[in-house]
């Protein structure tokens, strides 16, 4: 795919959306349907990682397929309506249409359950990858085009730095701002109310531009 002039990627779980309510609930209803108990406040506090990730601490490694797939069924029931958009989350993917550019949400959750949460919420994303999760999201990055990615987590910094896009890193997350500045964020934000100002610095001025960013919360 040909790069447009301007693409930029971001993350969804705590960057553009808080799924938190949802999954929750997703979890308590995987809790009921398997009867095994599964602490859904503290899921909830290790957002970001693939599911299997979570789903491994509470079930033997032979029924973590099985039992994701369960929860993925049981996902846009339980976890849909509950989760909200992020703060400045639909103004952050407009000031990228409104620079001219394309917004691409790469995830690692499921897809097709991404998507519902995009289209709930009425964010407009131009493209939505799931699946992929630090390193990896690198791929569909570069497929897009992509020079910058926004996220919230440690592995959103490492799978832009592999792309070779610019890390703008918003501390809405399980990871603080010292954190994110250590895994080698190159721009960081308190949330993304203060984006859209950053990228009117960033097209303005490109990439010398871009350390111009808040840099605490």
């Amino acid at each position: 795919m040909a790069a447009h002039p301007l693409t930029v990627g971001f993350d969804l779980d705590m960057t553009l959306i808080d799924s938190r309510p949802g999954i929750k609930a997703a979890y308590q209803a995987l809790s009921a349907r398997t009867g095994t108990y599964v602490d859904a406040d503290a899921a909830v506090t290790r957002l970001g990682p693939p599911l299997e990730e979570e789903i491994r601490r509470w079930f033997p490694e032979e029924r973590v397929a099985e039992i994701s797939g369960i929860y993925r069924e049981l996902y846009p029931e339980h976890a849909i309506t509950g989760t909200l958009a992020m703060p400045g989350a639909r103004e952050a993917v407009d000031a990228v249409h409104a620079a001219g550019g394309r917004a691409v949400v790469v995830t690692a959750k499921y897809e097709p359950n991404a998507k519902l949460h995009l289209a709930h919420l009425g964010i407009a994303a131009d493209a939505v990858i799931g699946s992929l999760w630090a390193e990896a999201k690198a791929e569909a990055l570069r497929e897009h085009g992509a020079r910058v990615y926004v996220g919230d987590h440690t592995g959103d910094v490492r799978g832009a730095r592999t792309a070779g896009a610019l890390s703008v890193a918003v501390a809405t997350g399980p990871c603080g701002i010292d954190e994110l500045r250590a895994a080698g964020a190159e721009v960081l934000l308190a949330d993304l109310t203060d984006f859209p100002s950053w990228l009117d610095r960033y097209v303005a001025g490109g990439a010398a531009g871009a350390d111009g960013a808040a840099a605490s919360a």
